[in-house]
């Protein structure tokens, strides 16, 4: 059965959900992640489908993805293509499994090729994430993380058919069915992320860029650029001079405006920028000791209470944040025994 998107619902139920004309939302699920689910958006092909990532190659995911193609009278088969719109495993691997036994083309930023590369080099060992914390000062959590992460699966990797680059034009489907999707570069979640638009429809495929509910990390990829939350609210801006579109995010319920969620992406980091001031204010020097002193999730956690994992996720952020302060000549850095110090 196709039901029609509800913005008040539970997002991350399994079926398949019309949230525009020929575009249907199919929640994929991520076990084991905070994240629940993602979104693959299947838009009609002419007698095909083109798939707007991919989700995680799982087999509960490839079942359900199976199933919901099945919901709209096709198969694997059908699908011409993936778009991508980075190479993070929820939104790739799959993608890559799928074309092995099918044969369609899968479709990625040309920003992503520098952390590709070191994947498929198996060269992926978290190290570029290990020196960001030390120069962090965050030789404790350091400690906690223990190993790298798991070896990668050299069955879910492997580079793209296509590199999509920024301004491409992408048609889709054929005839009074044809949709023109732009390709828009919006680096800071990865190097590569890349959004789909369809101005003619009013929408906009937001990748992990503009998310309803939650910010999207930053820079978590095995070669992050040196300032990455530059990039990113760099994006945002540009997202706010583009024209307006209702919001088709990978992770979260449809129904917001792009508008209307980039202010309050901007305002938020806003609010972050001005308490991470205000910790070297109050004499904390490095990103690990801002990162203490602040607040974590909508609840408000602590650092100390988060899990290393997540821990490492706010104390990149928090390096972030004083890099874009460095760099707007607000804080200057210093280096002491191999890791960062700001200063007024």
């Amino acid at each position: 059965m196709i039901l029609d998107d509800d913005p008040d619902g539970d997002w991350t139920a399994p079926g398949v959900f019309r949230c525009a004309p020929g575009v249907h939302r199919i929640p994929l699920p991520l076990p084991n992640d905070g994240l629940r689910a993602v979104n693959v958006y299947a838009v009609e092909d002419g007698d095909g489908i083109t798939l707007v990532d991919s989700g995680w190659a799982l087999s509960e995911a490839r079942d359900l993805l199976e199933t919901a193609l099945k919901t709209l009278g096709a198969g694997f088969g059908d699908v011409r293509r993936f778009l991508v719109t980075h190479s993070h495993r929820d939104h790739y691997t799959q993608a890559v499994v799928l074309r092995h036994e099918f044969g369609m083309r899968v479709a990625l930023g040309r920003g992503e090729r520098s952390g590709l590369d070191i994947i498929l080099s198996d060269r992926a060992d978290g190290s570029a994430n290990q020196r960001r914390l030390a120069r962090a000062g965050a030789h404790e959590l350091l400690s906690r993380l223990g190993a790298g992460p798991p070896p990668v699966d050299p069955t879910h990797w492997a580079p793209p058919d296509e590199w999509i680059d920024d301004g491409d034009e992408i048609v889709v489907g054929v005839g009074e069915r044809l949709r023109r999707l732009r390709a828009v570069a919006t680096p800071g979640h990865t190097r590569g992320h890349v959004v789909f638009a369809d101005e003619a429809a009013d929408l906009l495929f937001s990748g992990d860029h503009v998310l309803p509910r939650i910010t999207p990390s930053i820079a978590l990829e095995p070669d992050p650029p040196a300032n990455p939350l530059a990039d990113f609210l760099t994006s945002l801006e540009l997202m706010r001079s583009r024209p307006d579109a209702a919001m088709l995010p990978a992770h979260g319920p449809v129904g917001m405006r792009v508008h209307e969620r980039v202010d309050e992406l901007i305002a938020h980091h806003g609010v972050r920028l001005d308490a991470s001031l205000a910790a070297v204010r109050e004499g904390r020097r490095t990103a690990s000791e801002v990162a203490a002193v602040l607040p974590w999730t909508r609840r408000g956690t602590a650092l100390v209470d988060l899990d290393p994992f997540n821990a490492m996720l706010a104390t990149l952020e928090t390096a972030s944040h004083l890099e874009v302060l460095v760099q707007r000549d607000v804080l200057t850095r210093s280096e002491q025994d191999g890791v960062d110090h700001y200063s007024l």
